[in-house]
């Protein structure tokens, strides 16, 4: 892994307070300056632009699944995967002080967060969900103003942040809720770091029977782990697809090697997104 500098600058979507922002802390912890950013565009823009050094982005949620944005932005953009974190998601919800339950009529956020709590709003059928872009900004609204009917899903780094009131907690109807978010740079070490276990590919592949099968086979042969793999549709070439796969391994390995020169033997595209410390190792490696 290349070595962060002292007070990294790390790009965020969305504002202050959101749960991209509680990653980033938690992978690199409270001594980066952070940078919001108001969409996935301008978070993968931040690293060329000159405005962080690296930038965190959310690659998949345990319940909703990929974030397909964030892979196409991934690809487009040449940033590479460094290392990546899971936190857990727990919605709260909150409103101005003074406010309760049983009084808010318009509860705001995003529409994942809102779609994550059905059991909340089937017991509070009065209540008018309203979908917003972002869930900490949702935060910020609500105590901006000091509407007692009003409140926001988010998370408890978005009501500190705010001084928003926790009105109810854990509103989130399945408690198994993660999200996976990647730490992203433009300049990738050409070696793989000590730690390294994961390895993200993208490729494409052409249009023969057996085609994906033969790719795959390389791995398989050498007992290397494939974690998942998931198609998205190429932009400008309608009905063709790059592949994504996340592999248990390492480019330090021999085998891996092996395997990765097969694979573009048979694929018409190979694409190395980053070979980095999956998320048990990430802690360690940063600390290194």
């Amino acid at each position: 892994m290349s070595e962060l500098i002292s007070q990294p600058r790390i790009a965020f979507q969305g504002e202050r307070g959101a749960f991209s922002e509680e990653a980033a802390v938690a992978l690199l912890g409270e001594g980066i300056k952070l940078v919001p950013r108001p969409s996935f565009e301008a978070l993968f823009s931040a690293v060329s632009e000159g405005i962080a050094d690296h930038a965190l982005a959310p690659l998949e949620n345990s319940l909703v699944g990929s974030i397909g944005r964030a892979y196409d932005l991934l690809v487009e953009s040449g940033l590479q995967i460094e290392a990546e974190v899971v936190i857990p998601i727990a919605h709260q919800l909150i409103g101005c002080r003074g406010a309760a339950v049983e009084s808010i009529k318009v509860v705001e956020s995003h529409p994942v967060a809102l779609s994550q709590c059905e059991r909340f709003f089937a017991a509070h059928p009065h209540i008018v969900r309203v979908a917003a872009d972002d869930t900490a900004a949702s935060v910020r609204r609500v105590i901006e103003r000091r509407d007692l009917r009003h409140a926001a899903i988010a998370g408890m780094r978005a009501a500190r942040t705010y001084e928003g009131t926790i009105l109810a907690e854990h509103l989130e109807d399945d408690p198994e809720n993660y999200t996976r978010f990647a730490l992203l740079t433009a300049a990738a070490s050409p070696h793989a770091s000590e730690r390294a276990d994961k390895l993200t590919l993208a490729i494409r592949l052409s249009h023969q029977p057996g085609a994906l099968h033969r790719a795959l086979d390389p791995f398989a042969r050498r007992g290397i782990d494939l974690l998942k793999i998931e198609s998205r549709p190429v932009k400008g070439h309608p009905w063709e697809y790059r592949i994504y796969l996340d592999l248990q391994a390492s480019t330090n390995d021999g085998g891996t090697k092996d395997a990765l020169g097969e694979l573009r033997e048979r694929a018409t595209e190979v694409r190395l997104l980053g070979c980095y410390p999956s998320a048990r190792n990430a802690h360690r490696e940063l600390e290194a």
